[in-house]
């Protein structure tokens, strides 16, 4: 019997996964840079837990808390008080939110809105996906050895040595980290819903409201695509608030007519984004991003994938030299991945950046206004200047900050060092004036070490180690602190002016750096004032640079040389 024929689709038919109207995207921002690993911020019922929480601090007429009330309430140390409010500032979706111009001085007096916080503390019970295996494990093998010297320090935590041996390694897909992050909301939607809500006379569903400026709130969790239009405010897209009177307020909607109207939204959004990374699974493989040659990397031709929302990716550049400047970036969030043995410089104004499972190599980025996460490194030296860093599960690594709060060390790191920050290049001081970031404050060495486990993850951990502490950093001795010189790739079309580190050093790094200095002069005068025979003269000459060239091959130098040579 002959097969069926199945009847091709015309030009005239209609689409048979046509695009909804609206989609609702999850804000990335609070899921990767706003989860915090203290225990006393993760309830096992958040509902219970946060209702009186803001039925005692709605009573406030300007609806704001600050860090003493924070402490007080959540039973937390004045420290993590402090972090919670730095932290949620961080990832705010509203750039008017008077916290987000607020000097650091000036946090506590301004506040955190209550349905903010709110929303942030609920999503502390979020658990992050579980990383995908690599396509290529042979050729991540190459780069990550199988087994370290590490590997047995915590021998009770089984669950975290297979998160350091596999999810280092393997970054979600944006893909797999949306849906993820999707069916999430969908499935505390009803939750987050009531906490935002007011009670009206009445009764049943009807008697809770919520109102235009509320509903607005839940723009710290998702956004909107409307018509085609990207980064539409939810109050536009939502069709009970579409047509307001902007000089009118709002009338409250039923709870219940909001949670369906979202409900709805986020299933096919749902829909939308898994078909879409089912097409893109089955079809041609295509990396994240390019590799880019010694001779290739320059500002001109350095390639990475991006999109409008997401974040521009570099991944998987592998001895090599990496240039982007500011003019290649079209987007304010940037995520380094899986580079390793390469010396990679972003010299841009970013508001987020994340670098995650680098090994071996050098990472410089420009100015980050709103947060860096180092996440899963070994042996990386990376130099931020920064509003707040975050180091995750990392080893061996030695981080140059200049940086407005305290760096925050969770996880299970080992071996970390700090020193301030030690580069420039000619646009810096314009790129940190644009996002926000002050040279005269410089919290390098204040480490704020919180938990060894992240309760945020999806594994399972033994009793008795959730109240552990990381491993926090010792500062590096002043006597290895040397300046990073980044290559003059933009000579005769940067117009910036920066000239020096715009963060002033301390003393003990100043002293030590003049005494270098003092001492590579009276070398070379003694060099030259030796009393030696031309030919001797000649010798010493050469063995010098070959002692020279042997240091740059074994350092792996040579590769900055061939960069320049080549741009």
């Amino acid at each position: 019997m002959a097969d069926p024929i199945v009847p091709s689709a015309s030009p005239g038919d209609p689409d048979p996964n046509p695009i909804p109207a609206t989609i609702i995207h999850p804000r990335r921002e609070p899921f990767d840079h706003g989860l915090l690993p203290i225990q006393k911020l993760v309830f096992n019922d958040p509902v219970e837990a946060l209702t009186p929480l803001k039925q005692k601090l709605a009573s406030s007429s300007t609806q704001r808390v600050d860090s003493a009330a924070v402490a007080e309430l959540l039973q937390i140390s004045s420290d993590h008080a402090r972090l919670v409010i730095e932290t949620l500032a961080s990832v705010l979706h509203s750039e008017t939110d008077p916290l987000v111009a607020a000097r650091p001085d000036d946090v506590d007096s301004v506040g955190v809105d209550l349905r903010d916080l709110i929303l942030f503390l609920y999503i502390q019970s979020y658990k992050r996906i579980l990383p995908r295996s690599h396509k290529d494990p042979a050729a991540v093998a190459d780069v990550w050895p199988s087994t370290s010297a590490f590997d047995g320090y915590l021998s009770a935590l089984s669950p975290l040595q297979l998160v350091r041996s596999n999810s280092r390694r393997f970054m979600p897909s944006s893909a797999d980290e949306e849906a993820h992050q999707l069916s999430y909301l969908q499935k505390h939607l009803a939750n987050i819903l009531s906490l935002l809500s007011e009670p009206v006379e009445g009764e049943g569903e009807e008697s809770m409201v919520l109102t235009m400026e509320g509903f607005e709130h839940l723009g710290f969790l998702i956004q909107c695509d409307d018509k085609g239009s990207e980064g539409v405010p939810l109050s536009q897209a939502a069709p009970f608030f579409a047509n307001s009177d902007p000089d009118m307020p709002a009338v409250p909607v039923p709870v219940s007519q909001v949670h369906d109207w979202l409900l709805q939204t986020i299933a096919s959004s749902l829909e939308h984004v898994t078909e879409k990374a089912s097409a893109k699974e089955n079809g041609p493989s295509s990396g994240s991003d390019q590799d880019v040659t010694m001779a290739d990397a320059s500002p001109r031709s350095a390639k990475a994938s991006h999109g409008v929302r997401s974040p521009c990716f570099i991944e998987g550049v592998s001895k090599s030299s990496y240039v982007k400047q500011a003019s290649d970036i079209n987007n304010s969030s940037v995520k380094v991945i899986n580079c390793h043995d390469s010396t990679i410089y972003i010299l841009a104004p970013l508001r987020y950046a994340v670098i995650y499972g680098c090994s071996d190599a050098t990472i410089v980025l420009g100015a980050v206004g709103k947060a860096v996460r180092v996440e899963h490194c070994e042996r990386v030296h990376v130099i931020i200047a920064a509003k707040r860093v975050c180091i995750a599960n990392c080893r061996e690594c030695v981080f140059f900050l200049g940086v407005n709060q305290r760096p925050l060390v969770l996880g299970d790191n080992h071996k970390l060092q700090v020193a301030p920050y030690n580069t420039y290049y000619s646009q810096l001081e314009e790129h940190m004036t644009e996002v926000g970031v002050v040279s005269t404050i410089n919290r390098w060495n204040e480490a704020l070490p919180v938990g060894v486990v992240d309760p945020h993850d999806s594994l399972s951990h033994p009793a008795g180690v959730s109240d552990a502490q990381a491993e926090s950093t010792t500062c590096l001795d002043p006597d290895q602190f040397t300046n990073f010189l980044i290559p003059n790739w933009f000579e005769g079309a940067s117009t910036g002016s920066t000239k020096d580190n715009p963060f002033p050093l301390p003393d003990v790094y100043l002293t030590s750096q003049q005494r270098n200095r003092n001492n590579l002069s009276e070398i070379k005068q003694i060099l030259r004032e030796a009393p030696l025979e031309e030919n001797r003269k000649r010798e010493l000459s050469s063995a010098l640079h070959v002692y020279f060239r042997d240091w740059l091959y074994a350092s792996g130098n040579i590769r900055q040389l061939y960069c320049l040579q080549g741009d």
